[in-house]
């Protein structure tokens, strides 16, 4: 009879521990990102990296160009959706180094889908729907 009381308040304790993360991941913080021109890419990167570990959410809800796209480093894609008027714009950065820190945020899938469109190069290259819909899952 011990056992059996110990193994239920055992199966209570997983039981709360999974409703907890799965409420603590229903109420992440969410940042919508619009209207994104970049800037710095080693800026960016940290910014990201920092939102990352806080465990955010990302609604791409207009456009994230230029360093902006690092968040494709950082973020799990699990954790990005995108709406109809989401798009990124990727090009070559100013410096080698920033170029390097941008091809590193893409994914094979994603480096593929520039490849085919171009490359990068200091014109912009935009993803938008439905490319887009074949890499991040649509926002509810």
């Amino acid at each position: 009879m011990g056992m059996c009381a110990g193994f239920s308040t055992a199966r209570a304790a997983l039981i709360a521990v999974a409703l907890g993360a799965a409420a603590e991941s229903a109420f992440a913080e969410t940042i919508d990102v619009y209207d994104d021109h970049g800037g710095s890419v080693a800026a960016y990167d940290q910014r990201w990296a920092d939102h990352a570990r806080r465990g955010v959410n990302v609604r791409i809800v207009g456009p994230c160009q230029s360093a902006c796209t690092v968040l494709l480093r950082h973020i799990p894609r699990s954790r990005i959706c995108v709406t109809p008027a989401a798009s990124f714009g990727f090009h070559l950065a100013k410096s080698q180094r920033g170029t390097d820190m941008l091809r590193a945020s893409y994914s094979p899938d994603i480096m593929g889908w520039i490849n085919r469109h171009g490359g990068l190069t200091h014109d912009f290259i935009w993803m938008s729907a439905p490319d887009t819909y074949r890499f991040f899952r649509k926002c509810g």
